[in-house]
């Protein structure tokens, strides 16, 4: 990470509260265009076809095998976050970029009053990544992805990926799917982030001369002090983060 300091020269500019009103409302008009191009993409999304998928496809969850439609729980729809796994490797290994995704999920309620269920489909073996999402605290539904199931819904694709099924009957269907910055809608740090004079202090974003830019997005922007950012709260509040692997003592070499 590279130190950009602040400096007064990268501040913005100070003005009176009545020019500054007047800039804020130049760029809301922008902000609100914005806002319905998003609505007309919505609006897109919502006509799409749909593909079949087989709703008996394979997945473990805490009481083992279970058939992707029973994820739903009855629900019509359901949202699946595709998480990347390293499997054998220690806690401070894992994705940094899924655990920034997921660690921003855990209230359901609202996605349940719309009829729409969600579950994270690791592709780690049940065992070892529920002991991850355990050690982070997590709490949503949870499931392993089998070579089978990874055939069947993955197809040409990558973990990373979050998707969007339907079910009709006994019938699933595969509505929508996205990936890279597609997964942010997950994460509201960055859109908060967005909202400050530095925004998110990575390399490709136009900011002016002299903002701070700490982090390029190969995965640094998410990690601290050699972890996924999120691990040391955990850490830090005494829980374990033991996956059962060899190297499950790897987090010493980091706690400092």
């Amino acid at each position: 990470m590279t130190e950009t300091p602040a400096t007064e020269q990268s501040l913005p500019r100070v003005v009176d509260r009545r020019t500054w009103q007047a800039e804020i409302d130049g760029l809301r008009v922008r902000e609100k265009a914005h806002t319905r191009a998003g609505d007309a993409l919505a609006a897109e999304r919502r006509r799409l076809p749909m593909v079949e998928v087989d709703a008996q496809t394979p997945l473990v969850g805490a009481g083992g095998p279970v058939p992707l439609i029973e994820v739903f729980e009855g629900r019509s729809q359901l949202i699946a976050y595709y998480q990347m796994w390293h499997t054998g490797r220690p806690a401070a290994e894992q994705c940094e970029g899924c655990t920034f995704s997921t660690a921003h999920i855990n209230e359901l309620s609202y996605l349940h009053s719309r009829d729409v269920s969600y579950a994270t489909f690791c592709e780690g073996p049940y065992e070892e990544s529920s002991r991850y999402r355990d050690f982070m605290g997590w709490t949503v539904p949870w499931y392993s992805v089998t070579e089978e199931a990874v055939e069947r819904l993955v197809a040409d694709r990558h973990f990373g990926i979050l998707v969007a099924y339907l079910r009709d009957g006994d019938k699933v269907y595969e509505t929508y799917w996205t990936t890279g910055r597609g997964n942010e809608l997950l994460a509201p740090s960055y859109g908060l982030l967005d909202l400050t004079a530095y925004g998110r202090q990575e390399f490709w974003e136009d900011s002016p001369a002299g903002r701070p830019q700490h982090w390029d997005t190969r995965g640094g922007q998410f990690r601290l002090d050699g972890r996924p950012t999120a691990q040391w709260p955990r850490l830090k509040a005494g829980h374990s983060d033991d996956l059962g692997t060899s190297s499950s003592d790897h987090h010493q070499e980091h706690c400092h």
